[in-house]
């Protein structure tokens, strides 16, 4: 569905009445009227739309003319990060991340844009990194607004990246958590928790290492739209990079943790199998004296002996408390 459209002229919003065709017309009118057209003193229109179905988006589409395939992806969304060109239109797409307080899990979404000559669609899936506050920054900022599509892209990119260092935050303070259910006393098992972790770093490193060499191409001055704003996306690239290293860092930290973990966990095994083995030497020889007695044989030494049954016992007690202690003292027991 479309969730809000409007025309930029000379850093004024000016909302658009009627139809996605209503607005692009208002958008060339008001391009005609400007004095040179798309630059600081042009204007261009910028549609938001939230998972449009293939009707909705159709509209769009054809008014206009883009490509048949960044089209159909728009709908069906599940793209990698990545800037395309098709003629005149750049298609960029961004991997948008919310971490659930709930369950510890990282929601991935999407938002693509494509940015022509005049206007701004913009495409959401999912519910992370809703465009509003992006829109409400550039309509206080009008020097940012001034710059146009390439503007409006990259205030989405800043948005969506310092996301990105909030979700590596979240993520950090579950991996504390980790370490201390780890190394403390009598640690439960927690391989699995580790592993759905590391599943949901490595589904933000999905998300967030092939924006890397997108912006890479934009400030190095590749993509002529956008070279009067070089220094903006710089700053993204900045942030971006550093988030990558932390996630870099987290991945390392959750292998020691595991390995850690395994480690304590094997320990913890030996140490029950040291102490099944020490209670099994220490019940040896009552269950030796008491197998022996046992065989019901007519001629066996004390066995009519009217203190025989005291002794055996108080020989057995002596030699398991005397097989105890060694073992205390040993550390097996």
């Amino acid at each position: 569905m479309i969730v809000d459209k409007a025309i930029y002229a000379r850093g004024v919003r000016r909302d658009i009445e009627g139809d996605i065709s209503d607005a692009f017309d208002a958008a060339r009118a008001e391009t005609a009227r400007a004095a040179g057209g798309g630059g600081a003193d042009g204007c261009f229109v910028w549609i938001g739309l939230h998972e449009p179905t293939p009707d909705e988006f159709a509209l769009v589409r054809d008014e206009l003319g883009l490509h048949p395939l960044a089209a159909e992806d728009a709908v069906s969304a599940h793209q990698r990060p990545k800037l395309e060109r098709y003629g005149d239109t750049l298609f960029v797409v961004l991997k948008t991340l919310v971490y659930k307080d709930a369950t510890s899990d990282i929601e991935v979404g999407e938002i693509m844009l494509f940015l022509g000559d005049g206007f701004v669609v913009t495409v959401r899936h999912g519910e992370g990194n809703p465009l509003k506050p992006v829109r409400d920054r550039l309509e206080g900022d009008a020097e940012l607004l001034a710059h146009g599509p390439a503007g409006v892209l990259y205030a989405v990119c800043d948005e969506v990246v310092d996301h990105y260092g909030v979700v590596t935050r979240e993520v950090e303070l579950d991996i504390i958590e980790l370490e201390r259910a780890v190394f403390r006393t009598g640690p439960a098992d927690v391989t699995a928790d580790i592993y759905s972790l590391k599943r949901e770093v490595l589904e933000f490193r999905t998300a967030q290492d092939p924006l890397i060499p997108v912006l890479q191409e934009i400030v190095r001055g590749r993509v002529p739209e956008f070279r009067g704003a070089q220094e903006y996306f710089r700053d993204v690239l900045d942030h971006l990079l550093r988030v990558d290293a932390q996630v870099d860092a987290h991945n390392e930290l959750l292998n020691s943790v595991l390995t850690a973990h395994l480690a304590l966990m094997g320990k913890q095994q030996n140490e029950d199998m040291r102490k099944i083995s020490a209670w099994a030497a220490v019940i040896a020889v009552p269950t030796m004296i008491a197998g022996l007695y046992g065989m019901n044989f007519d001629y066996m030494p004390e066995l009519r002996w009217l203190y025989g049954y005291p002794t055996v016992m108080l020989v057995m007690v002596t030699v398991c408390v005397i097989v105890y202690l060694r073992l205390r003292k040993s550390g097996w027991l």
